[in-house]
């Protein structure tokens, strides 16, 4: 049995024609450091797969029934969260422009060539080993920030029409909902100007807080209790007056099992 590949790119496939997905899942088996998490058939789906499974890789299509490719892309992009690497594949070539515009890794024209298939994943892998950890080892993995040249322990919260500082370790956790982010401290919840929960967490104590789902990020030391959820995932409820939970993405269950023995 051949070793499995020391990394692995995580990928959803998307497409409302059956018999592509197919001839795309067929081909991929060529390439064993690519899994396969879903498959889903129309936009609506695509988002929806995407941010339970938060892949490395997404195959999408980009003529779909009820949202298009590149509108799976946009809606994503306004939550503001991190995305993983779009590439479109379609029997048209003149959304081409578009797809760059929107930053997609590649734009691949149907019948698939195995060829420039191959030159697609060997681009996808340069760019999912750069953004391993150093420290590969870790058992937070990439949930955990890399440590940043300096680490702010004072945060500017916004309540109301006042401007307070907090201590970084009195924060809870963070989350984000249509591009605004808010601090939930021990005695206070308000509005940070950071733009992005990535833009937070790199400014914070890697050691200390943890990107547990897209949209959350957590102060491990303010996790009251581990709560068993639905499909053996968690959720965490924190240590705050309203006892939150906050769900941990399925990416992020794994890590949590190594770093609490669960």
């Amino acid at each position: 049995m051949p070793a499995r590949p020391s990394l692995v790119i995580q990928a959803v496939l998307v497409d409302d024609e059956q018999l592509a997905c197919d001839e795309l899942s067929f081909l991929l088996k060529d390439f064993p450091d690519i899994e396969v998490q879903a498959v889903g058939n129309n936009g609506l789906q695509a988002v929806e797969l995407i941010e339970e499974f938060e892949p490395d890789l997404v195959f999408l299509d980009v003529q779909m029934p009820g949202m298009d490719g590149m509108s799976v892309i946009r809606a994503l992009r306004e939550k503001q969260g991190s995305l993983p690497y779009f590439v479109l594949v379609t029997a048209f070539d003149n959304y081409a422009v578009e797809a760059f515009r929107l930053e997609a890794m590649d734009y691949l024209l149907k019948p698939l060539d195995k060829d420039r298939l191959a030159e697609t994943i060997e681009r996808v892998r340069r760019y999912v080993a750069d953004k391993q950890p150093a420290d590969a080892s870790n058992a937070a993995g990439s949930a955990i920030a890399p440590k940043p040249a300096l680490q702010r322990n004072k945060v500017l919260v916004k309540s109301g029409t006042r401007n307070f500082i907090v201590d970084a370790q009195d924060i809870i956790y963070a989350t984000i909902e249509d591009g605004l982010i808010t601090v939930v401290a021990s005695n206070l919840e308000g509005q940070s100007n950071y733009r992005t929960i990535e833009e937070l967490q790199s400014n914070l104590d890697p050691e200390l807080f943890w990107r547990v789902h897209r949209s959350y990020l957590v102060n491990i030391n303010r996790i009251r209790e581990v709560v068993p959820w639905f499909k053996s995932s968690y959720q965490l409820r924190m240590d705050d007056k309203k006892q939150t939970e906050i769900p941990v993405s399925r990416v992020q269950t794994k890590r949590l099992r190594m770093l609490l023995k669960l």
